[in-house]
């Protein structure tokens, strides 16, 4: 599990050579003023070597996890794999297992697991879920992710839903204990509750297991009730790009006084609300072919300051206040092995 780091690495994300990155300086732990302006002004900012002390308290849930994720890349269910391992034992009783499914209407999907919580006397929280998926379409790409929630994916209003929400959270920690290097940490408890002002509920939560070749193109992850992501570096290492909204369009039309990019994005870029707007839809390919595609534009966010390195034991937050003010990410893995981490939204 251990990530050793040299001294330049390739990034390269579902097939595409997009440059290379050099291993960065060590980074000083900021202190708590530095952490609670960055986020107020929408600023992504690393906590270097954060779990550090704790990990090794996981390590057999890590690599539990690590041969959760090698399984489900050989084809085992999911399901199968939680009688065969006795995490469903674990699971008890505060949980029970009640349905698994295949989704096959969704391209993207491995497997569902559906549970209660509760007792057949007492359920408290009804329709959980955890479900697998590919992070994306391509073959050379493995990444694949464990997403816990509830109710009718896609169209629950999960800010809606506390209740459920902190049960489908519990249901991840079941499943994957090492979740608890973000809820539990001191550290992390403190930063949250200076910046929002009251105890954090880590909720929405997601198992990452980003491979060599994969990551995840630029988006956000703005939705109502949360405040932003924590994300932590369990194994292996990632390379983000990362700029608030307003900085990232600026950082476009910076680049595209300076290089030739094509008339219908310069007419974009001309154009803020516009430009805005069209970077919310799902199909925004003038942009995506910049922001994703093309290496000297990588290139081009490093030297402006607006990359990280996060190693393993390394967290990074990610505010996200609305559709206006949040922080726009890149993902992509460092190195020839997985490595695990948490993404937690944070309500």
């Amino acid at each position: 599990m251990t990530f050793k780091l040299t001294s330049r690495y390739l990034l390269e994300r579902r097939g595409l050579k997009l440059g290379h990155v050099s291993a960065p300086k060590a980074v000083d732990m900021p202190d708590k003023k530095t952490i609670m302006k960055a986020w107020k002004n929408d600023q992504s900012i690393v906590l270097p070597k954060l779990l550090d002390e704790q990990l090794p308290r996981y390590q057999a849930d890590i690599q539990r996890a690590h041969q959760c994720m090698e399984s489900t890349l050989n084809g085992v269910e999911l399901g199968e794999q939680l009688e065969k391992n006795s995490s469903i034992k674990r699971l008890e009783p505060e949980f029970s297992f009640l349905a698994s499914s295949m989704e096959e209407h969704d391209e993207q999907a491995i497997e569902k697991l559906y549970f209660d919580a509760g007792d057949e006397q007492n359920i408290l929280a009804e329709d959980l879920w955890c479900k697998a998926s590919w992070l994306s379409f391509h073959d050379e790409d493995a990444s694949l992710r464990f997403r816990f929630s509830f109710g009718m994916e896609g169209y629950e209003d999960v800010a809606a839903d506390p209740k459920r929400q902190h049960w489908a959270g519990e249901l991840c920690t079941k499943m994957f204990p090492e979740s608890e290097l973000i809820t539990k940490n001191t550290d992390i408890l403190q930063y949250m509750s200076s910046i929002l002002g009251h105890q954090p509920a880590f909720v929405e939560r997601i198992v990452y297991f980003n491979t060599p070749n994969g990551g995840a193109q630029f988006h956000h992850d703005v939705e109502r009730g949360h405040a932003g992501v924590v994300f932590a570096q369990l194994s292996g290492a990632t390379f983000w790009l990362a700029a608030n909204k307003l900085q990232l369009m600026q950082v476009m039309r910076d680049f595209s006084e300076k290089h030739n990019t094509p008339a219908e994005l310069q007419s974009l870029l001309k154009n803020q609300v516009a430009l805005s707007d069209y970077m919310e839809e799902e199909d925004h390919g003038w942009v995506e072919s910049l922001i994703d595609h093309n290496p000297i534009f990588i290139q081009y966010m490093i030297k402006q300051g607006y990359a990280h390195v996060l190693q393993t034991g390394d967290v990074l937050l990610l505010p996200q206040r609305d559709l206006n003010h949040c922080v726009w990410h890149s993902v992509f893995t460092l190195g020839d092995e997985p490595g695990e981490a948490l993404s937690f939204a944070v309500r």
